[in-house]
């Protein structure tokens, strides 16, 4: 059985893809760098991390976003006879939902990429749909503000010359979506046995969210919608389906079932002739419905029905724990390693960083064996800060660092921070305190943009190494610090929910990693040894 979430952590919005025998997802980056992380795959059932789309910021200006801004649900796809793959993508900016849209190739999943063909600023979450006879359409939702209007809009569509390199018109609307449930997005095209398919999320990306279809014999509709929509979802409406309005999320949660959210789905077909869907989800505590993990992917077996829909191949929308495997050869892939100690020459691939490069800052040439982190911003500013960064993939691991530094004055810090935005994180650091004269510890705590310094954690240390460890048991999250193998708590026991989009207030997802602070000139560094992140589930 293929267990799921197959992408554990911060892994929204998948779009899943196939070329030859390999399958590929992409996902949302958000305000992180490296932006669009694309999955590799054999099986459907082992996965790995293999690159990322956008590692240029010529290309991507993500500087003074705030959290959930940026890449928003990015589409991949191979066209087969172009021999490209092509990923749509726009970045999401403040200020009424602006976003312009944008569309590369490359021959090779690996690039390197074209430059970017703008497409339009009409909506978000684009796609682009490659027909038998070669003509191409791009779709998104765009965005309505218009009073006595529907809300958020309709799917609109526009078809696109890859010759021209642009729109052919304007896009017009094809579907405002297959059930009541409202906020319609996520659109995908495909085409089977004659018929053209429009998958969309809806419901919003919360408790009440599903994927839904429609079914037309014309790309430009009308669409029909499957009498069994949704197709995929955590919670079955019993035949009261209502619009979702923001605030009542909470009383669409399923008890009776592990992984919630369900929806946001896109389809592949197998060499075999199976076919999947990866969907996103998550996995909250109880009874504060938060996740702290963010919205994961997971993946459903789905059939074709007689009468031509498409649905989950055990007969129920509901998600699953665990999948039917593909029937594909297993082949496993490279994980990434828990414990990093930075001897190679150049940073691993599951490193992020806010709004900016990690090289901007993290450089690992500097000295063999560590990564050296150039202090910046405070943490809780919006745009350049040192913080390095993986994705939390349990809510069951101890995460610990090596430190070497020596700071000069009270703005120099460095050390080991739980970050889920810049307004929430917890940062163990050493900087240099004024009140006893010399280098300590101390624990700052940012609980939505409210930043204290927890003074009575305050713990005098000397200048050599120091260890830094976090461990996260559930609910409860504490720190530790030691120079040898005696380990010293430090400070109390913070609760980990409030980690989550649900108190947050955005979507994204919680990141463990190290950081460094420079508030007087920007140049102060800090070298760490090692880095881990133990997954005490496995």
């Amino acid at each position: 059985m293929i267990e799921n979430p197959i992408l554990k952590g911060f892994n929204p919005d998948p779009c899943i893809c196939r070329k030859g025998e390999d399958y590929y997802i992409a996902v949302s980056s958000f305000e992180w760098f490296p932006a669009i992380p694309i999955y590799h795959s054999k099986d459907l059932k082992n996965w790995e991390l293999l690159t990322h789309v956008i590692t240029d910021e010529k290309r991507l200006d993500l500087g003074r976003l705030r959290t959930g801004q940026g890449i928003w649900a990015p589409d991949i796809s191979y066209c087969e006879q172009d021999s490209l793959f092509y990923v749509v993508y726009g970045s999401m900016v403040p200020n009424g939902m602006n976003i312009d849209n944008y569309l590369i190739t490359a021959p090779d999943i690996m690039g390197p990429w074209s430059e970017p063909v703008y497409l339009q600023s009409s909506g978000f979450d684009a796609s682009i749909f490659h027909d038998d006879d070669g003509r191409k359409y791009v779709m998104s939702l765009e965005w309505e503000r218009r009073e006595g209007y529907y809300r958020p809009g309709a799917v609109c569509m526009a078809e696109y010359s890859a010759q021209e390199k642009r729109l052919l018109d304007y896009p017009k609307r094809v579907w405002y979506g297959g059930t009541k449930r409202g906020w319609i997005e996520g659109p995908h095209m495909y085409r089977h046995a004659g018929k053209y398919y429009l998958l969309c999320a809806e419901g919003g990306t919360g408790y009440h969210h599903c994927a839904a279809v429609g079914r037309s014999g014309s790309v430009w509709g009308p669409f029909e919608s499957d009498p069994g929509n949704p197709i995929i979802t955590s919670f079955l409406d019993k035949g009261e389906e209502v619009r979702t309005k923001a605030g009542e999320e909470y009383k669409f949660y399923n008890p009776g079932i592990r992984i919630q959210k369900a929806g946001h789905a896109s389809l592949v077909e197998t060499t075999n002739g199976r076919w999947y869907a990866a969907h996103l989800c998550a996995r909250p505590f109880f009874p504060e419905l938060r996740c702290t993990l963010g919205r994961e992917t997971a993946i459903e077996a789905m059939v074709w029905t007689e009468d031509g829909w498409i649905r989950k191949k055990n007969g129920s929308p509901l998600p699953e724990d665990a999948c039917e495997e593909s029937g594909l050869a297993e082949i496993s892939l490279p994980r990434t390693p828990e414990f990093d100690d930075f001897d190679d020459d150049r940073l691993g691939i599951a490193y992020y960083a806010p709004r900016h490069m990690p090289d901007t800052f993290a450089d690992v040439t500097a000295r063999k064996g560590y990564v050296r982190l150039r202090g910046q911003e405070v943490l809780d500013s919006f745009d350049k800060v040192s913080v390095l960064a993986r994705k939390l993939t349990s809510v069951h691991m101890v995460i610990q660092t090596k430190l070497e530094f020596t700071p000069e004055v009270w703005q120099h810090t460095a050390g080991l921070v739980l970050y889920y935005d810049n307004l929430n994180y917890l940062y163990l650091r050493k900087y240099y305190s004024e009140k006893l004269g010399q280098s300590a510890l101390s624990i700052v705590n940012s609980d939505k943009g409210v930043v204290k310094e927890l003074t009575e954690t305050r713990t005098a240390v000397s200048e050599q190494p120091v260890r830094l460890k976090m461990v996260i048991d559930s609910r409860a999250t504490h720190f530790e610090w030691a120079y040898g193998e005696d380990w010293n708590m430090i400070g109390g026991v913070f609760d980990t929910t409030r980690f989550s989009d649900e108190y947050a207030g955005e979507f994204t997802g919680t990141m463990a990693g190290i950081a460094c602070t420079d508030g007087v000139f920007r140049r102060k560094y800090a070298d760490f040894d090692y880095f881990s992140m133990e997954d005490l589930e496995k």
